[in-house]
């Protein structure tokens, strides 16, 4: 249902005062959506170029877990990948995997240095990353949402 309909719908049953009140909610719900996703998108997509060029510091931060060469190069480009689909109009279904894959990276990232017992700050990034990654899916609007009918 578009917002407009929504509005119209809620218009029987609300008065003007909780009508605006929901407004600026969505307003608000809209913003804060679009803050940590533009934070997660510029730290996921320049982080996963870093590792897609394989950059030095990049390569040392992976060592300690004991990842082959290759698979940080595989990894920054899934990054990448992901965060092109959460920011593109439409494909709703591809943004479903792409925020999953970007959270299992993250978390895997967090998991991957406990077990290997290199937790320094480096475990930080991905946890934060991790949580932006939840809260930009859970705020997304209404039009990049898979909503069921049923």
């Amino acid at each position: 249902m578009c917002h407009a309909c929504l509005y119209v719908s809620m218009a029987h049953y609300c008065n003007y005062k909780q009508i605006k009140t929901i407004i600026n909610m969505e307003k608000r719900k809209t913003l804060w959506y679009w803050i940590f996703t533009i934070i997660l998108s510029f730290c996921i997509f320049s982080g996963g170029l870093a590792q897609a060029m394989q950059v030095k510091g990049v390569v040392q931060g992976f060592k300690p877990l004991g990842y082959p060469i290759y698979f940080i190069s595989l990894i920054g480009v899934w990054k990448m990948l992901g965060i092109i689909a959460i920011l593109i109009p439409g494909f709703k279904l591809l943004k479903e995997w792409a925020y999953a894959g970007i959270f299992f990276v993250m978390s895997g990232a967090v998991i991957s240095h406990i077990a290997s017992n290199d937790v320094s700050v480096q475990i930080v990034a991905p946890f934060v990353l991790a949580i932006f990654t939840v809260l930009s899916w859970y705020l997304r609007p209404a039009d990049r949402k898979i909503i069921s009918t049923i």
